[in-house]
């Protein structure tokens, strides 16, 4: 390949990375994600299996390396040098890019470009079901990292989204990927066949049609009438703790009084449920267990918020013998604890939570700020508030990112979701946004509201078709301050989404697609004399 052509593939692989990177938040250029893909198949035509897989890794790496800067946001510092937090914004970006750059690998092995109008057709559904193929695996190797999934970049089409209900976000990244794939093919034959004034109509009339069949038909299914069966007075807090006051254990009084006037002064007006972010309280001590059972009791409202938890274990993580959980805790208007409806964490955070590998890596613990680690929980749980006759099922920190979570805290039949989360990491960044916009997908998979209530932003409510409908913002109109969002909270007599019925069904079999290619592309020696 001449100097030129390894320039144009480089530049078009970056240009494909940046468009990814600009369609989530902040952004919100959602067409670059109907582009990008086609693009980096363009950059790849006509070039040798490690070719393309350098090419995918390139557009890879700019798309993570743009889209999650904010890790260099963590306060965490080496003689005033953001060392740990670097090391993990190249190391998890290295990682990641490995994802891109196999399905670039995967689609440049197929043969389906080679002159037929069914082949190319064959090649794109093929290769949208492999980048979906390569989501499922992303939201699960190594405990999951699910974030920006392409999807979730299309959060402001509230009518294309409802596809979610049947095929979770995956069904988003299906579509997208296939449209681009579809220009992408469009454009070669304005080129090969310029004489055929229609043949590139026809690359493209498949993917077109189905994306206004869906719209049209999540039209329709938003503007359905909802059957309201009872509203719930829900006060949020956000305290918006820096994160280094969190780790400063001489301010937990402070941080925890203010914490308490919040929520005093929010409830003057009366609510049914209080609700706290991740990391507000402090060490559920004495003092503290009687302060928030007194606040429950006199207010008589429901209380949810998080903390740790521990119990005794025979195969204990810690050396005093005890599991150490991230947990959500309820109490009720009564000022009593409900003991068995406390909900354990079951994703972590990697270097947040847990050290992977520290056993054997002990060096790892330099670049992190923890000394310790949790203990994932195995099992979802409904926090059951019986005078109001409802439940919630909550999620902790980035659990409401992983569409399999999500369902299993919605699949007994809680009335809403609520996450607990603790941004304050990360400044005032991209990061609340891109969190808050994957998460708005819970919502419209499992037909039922999504309650966030975080530390520093985005603290709000979206209804059962992903509209964002109530959200935080302090005096200066930032989302990033500290304050109370007070509203209520309508939920609907709905049913089972056909996705909490049956799962990542769809994804699955996206999977099966992708294994088929890469065992054809293991076995072909040769690329495609037509070049994708």
């Amino acid at each position: 390949m001449n100097k030129f052509g390894k320039s144009y593939a480089c530049l078009a692989a970056v240009a494909a990375g940046l468009l990814l990177a600009l369609s989530f938040p902040r952004g919100d250029f959602a067409g670059g994600a109907w582009i990008a893909p086609g693009l980096l198949a363009f950059a790849a035509q006509n070039k040798s299996k490690w070719q393309t897989f350098r090419i995918g890794y390139v557009g890879g790496l700019v798309f993570w390396l743009v889209s999650l800067y904010w890790l260099l946001e963590i306060p965490y510092r080496w003689h005033s040098i953001p060392l740990g937090p670097a090391v993990g914004w190249l190391a998890l970006s290295a990682v990641i890019s490995l994802f891109v750059a196999a399905w670039v690998w995967l689609i440049s092995g197929s043969q389906g470009m080679t002159g037929f109008w069914a082949g190319r057709l064959a090649w794109s559904l093929a290769g949208a079901a492999a980048w979906v193929a390569l989501e499922m695996v992303r939201a699960r190797v190594l405990g999951g990292f699910p974030w920006n999934f392409l999807g979730a970049s299309q959060y402001k089409m509230i009518p294309l989204i409802q596809m979610a209900s049947v095929t979770a976000v995956y069904g988003v990244s299906f579509l997208v990927v296939w449209t681009s794939l579809s220009f992408y093919s469009a454009a070669r034959m304005v080129f090969e066949k310029p004489q055929s004034r229609f043949a590139w109509q026809l690359e493209v009339f498949p993917s077109l049609l189905a994306v206004a069949a869906l719209f049209a038909w999540g039209e329709f299914k938003v503007s359905e009438p909802a059957e309201t069966t009872t509203t719930v007075r829900m006060v949020l807090v956000q305290p918006s703790i820096p994160q280094t006051v969190i780790w400063d254990e001489t301010a937990s009084s402070n941080r925890f009084v203010q914490l308490l006037r919040l929520s005093q002064s929010a409830l003057t007006n009366g609510a049914d449920v209080l609700v706290w972010p991740e990391s507000a309280v402090p060490d559920l001590d004495e003092d503290t267990y009687e302060a928030i059972t007194n606040l429950a009791g006199s207010q008589h409202v429901w209380l949810i918020f998080n903390g740790d938890d521990e119990e005794p274990a025979t195969n204990a993580t810690s050396e005093a013998g005890f599991d150490y959980f991230n947990a959500a805790f309820l109490a009720g208007p009564d000022g009593r604890f409900r003991a068995d409806e406390i909900y354990h964490k079951q994703k972590l955070v990697m270097f947040g939570e847990y050290i992977p590998l520290v056993n054997w890596l002990p060096f790892v613990k330099w670049f992190t700020p923890i000394t310790g680690g949790y203990t994932p929980g195995h099992s979802a749980v409904e926090f059951d508030m019986d005078s109001l006759r409802i439940t919630a099922s909550p999620l902790i920190c980035f659990e409401d990112m992983f569409p399999q979570v999500g369902r299993k805290a919605a699949a007994r039949g809680a009335d809403f979701l609520i996450n607990l989360t603790n941004d304050g990491w990360f400044g005032d960044s991209a990061e609340q946004w891109q969190h808050e916009t994957s998460a708005s997908f819970r919502a419209v998979e499992n037909g039922v509201p999504l309650v966030r209530c975080c530390n520093n932003g985005v603290t709000c409510w979206i209804d059962s078709h992903g509209r964002r409908r109530r959200i935080f913002r302090d005096d200066d109109g930032s989302v990033y301050g500290a304050g109370t969002l007070a509203f209520d909270l309508p939920l609907e007599k709905h049913e089972p989404t056909f996705y909490m019925r049956h799962g990542d069904w769809f994804g699955w079999s996206c999977v099966a697609v992708a294994m088929a290619l890469g065992i054809r592309r293991w076995r072909s020696g040769k690329i495609s004399p037509r070049g994708v």
